[in-house]
């Protein structure tokens, strides 16, 4: 049976995607790591880097004996499987790039990575990380999935979560788009808070042969705002075989 990862983003965990393991699982060995000093490994001490945090998963991926895959990645975990595929571009048959770009500053972000980071140290990751919880969905703390998004945001290390921003602060993955072979889907909610358009259009068109689906009335949280039309999407790119 062909392994599907799932790599979450900033302040995520393997458990928001609890729909997708539900749907997935007829079909495949569905891999939904924690990233560490996120999730249940919020003991672990987190990477600083992109690459570092890349690593990290396929080294988990190696554990579990995994050796090729297809691969989501989910807004800062978007930048990591770019970085996966830099690294192990082998081992990546599909790539579904997800609420993500290919630059770690974002452009248009609803708040500057430099805000972020003063607002996790001077109110904590609690506060902090509820409040950018509510950025990730159209109608925010009242949307169904943001409970989901707020308890796992809150499991953050303190050290995680601004180990997260600097990662991403200095990274890009530009240079690397022409060398991306896999068959890519760039997949983006068009009221996105968090990646604006130029973010997906420039991955869409720097990937050779990559698809494009936008999703109407969603903001970052597509999987879990309009999870049928997200795994409608997965399915038929991806196909069950």
């Amino acid at each position: 049976m062909k392994s599907l990862v799932f790599v979450h983003g900033y302040l995520g965990g393997g458990l928001q995607w609890a729909d997708q393991v539900e749907v997935f699982s007829e079909y495949f060995r569905v891999i939904t790591p924690n990233l560490p000093g996120f999730g249940d490994n919020r003991a672990m001490t987190t990477p600083e880097t992109i690459r570092g945090l890349a690593q990290y998963v396929l080294d988990e991926l190696d554990r579990l004996e995994v050796d090729r895959f297809h691969l989501v990645g989910h807004s800062m975990g978007g930048m990591i499987v770019q970085e996966m595929v830099a690294l192990a571009p082998e081992r990546v048959d599909k790539l579904v790039l997800y609420g993500t770009g290919p630059v770690g500053i974002m452009p248009g972000r609803f708040e500057t990575i430099g805000e972020s980071r003063r607002g996790v140290k001077a109110k904590g990751v609690e506060e902090t990380g509820r409040r950018i919880a509510a950025t990730w969905f159209q109608h925010g703390k009242s949307a169904e999935g943001y409970a989901v998004c707020a308890e796992l945001a809150v499991k953050a290390s303190l050290q995680a979560a601004l180990a997260g921003l600097t990662a991403m602060e200095a990274w890009s993955g530009v240079a690397a788009l022409p060398k991306i072979e896999s068959s890519t889907l760039v997949l983006w909610g068009d009221g996105d808070r968090a990646y604006q358009w130029s973010q997906p259009e420039q991955l869409w068109r720097g990937i050779e042969g990559a698809h494009l689906a936008v999703i109407p009335g969603c903001s970052h949280a597509v999987h879990l705002e309009k999870p049928h039309l997200f795994n409608a999407m997965l399915l038929d790119f991806l196909g069950t075989v």
